[in-house]
């Protein structure tokens, strides 16, 4: 099936389409068109400038000592707390060394979580987290979350910022439905910058294939275009998927290696490796920290 020339005329300008509009979008088999539309979409916000962010993975155990290459602009802690006392000191921590570096930390749903265990609201933790020197939470996702206008809003009260909007698992194949509310909290809510479509782990009951995960990008921008940029793990899907991804939509690459030198040489560097596949995508690579402020080269 290819969508009608009257639907991508209608989402060329930026125009809101009906339910039976997006099912015509969803159920198109007409990717290289869709892909040429949702870039088009792309390039009316961005222009050709494609963001990245060298990205230093620590982890929430206070036990593992902490620390990350020069080049890291975001240090992100990752894994469950144990606890609120101990998420705190280790966010304290890691702040405290970090010299301006911006700190990401956990997952929003762990939060929630850790919020019900220890008794306590969500903004009373996220407001420790803060004063102990957090500026993003790493993410939400969505399908884990209990109430995610609820949280995101808690999120932006206690003065926090959101690094990204993930799906943790695809719940049905029904992916223009996910899209539709996905855009109806950001109409909600009003914050959320970033999203990042593809899932972060598979779910055997919804299989999917490289295909699948280009054509979810184009429609993430297509469907959800209250939210300015999204989104594509460099870690998690790889170079070449990465790559297609900024040609069908996506305008940022989270995750890449802030290690200089890999042993294989200056071209293989992962620096050198970025900025040669999104100028491969016929775009402009800028390096971002986790503010989303360029970092100057």
């Amino acid at each position: 099936m290819t969508a009608s020339p009257d639907l991508t005329s209608r989402l060329a300008e930026g125009q809101r389409l009906s339910d039976d509009e997006i099912a015509e979008l969803a159920a198109t088999n007409d990717i290289i068109s869709l892909g040429i539309v949702a870039d088009e979409s792309r390039r009316r916000r961005h222009g050709t400038s494609t963001t990245f962010v060298r990205v230093s993975d620590v982890s929430a155990d206070p036990a593992s000592p902490p620390s990350w290459p020069p080049a890291t602009g975001e240090i992100r802690l990752v894994g469950p707390p144990s606890s609120r006392e101990a998420a705190v000191d280790r966010v304290r921590d890691v702040a405290s060394r970090a010299h301006g570096t911006p700190v990401s930390a956990l997952s929003l749903a762990d939060l929630e979580q850790l919020a019900a265990r220890d008794g306590s609201t969500l903004r009373a933790i996220l407001e420790e987290l803060r004063a102990a020197g957090l500026e993003l939470v790493a993410e939400a996702p969505f399908d884990l979350l209990q109430d995610p206008r609820r949280s995101i809003e808690e999120v932006n009260i206690a003065g926090l910022a959101l690094a990204r909007l993930t799906v943790h698992q695809l719940p049905t194949a029904d992916n223009p439905k996910l899209l539709g509310r996905i855009s109806e909290l950001q109409r909600s809510v009003g914050v959320i910058r970033t999203f990042s479509p593809l899932p972060r782990r598979l779910n055997p009951a919804v299989p999917t294939t490289g295909y699948d995960d280009i054509k979810r990008v184009a429609l993430a921008r297509l469907l959800v275009d209250n939210i300015p940029t999204i989104q594509v793990d460099w870690l998690l899907y790889g170079p070449k998927l990465a790559q297609v991804a900024l040609t069908v939509g996506a305008d940022d690459v989270d995750g890449v290696s802030p290690e200089e030198e890999t042993g294989q040489g200056r071209r293989r560097a992962p620096l050198e490796e970025i900025r040669r596949n999104i100028r491969a995508a016929g775009q402009e690579p800028v390096e971002r920290n986790g503010r989303f402020e360029p970092i100057a080269q």
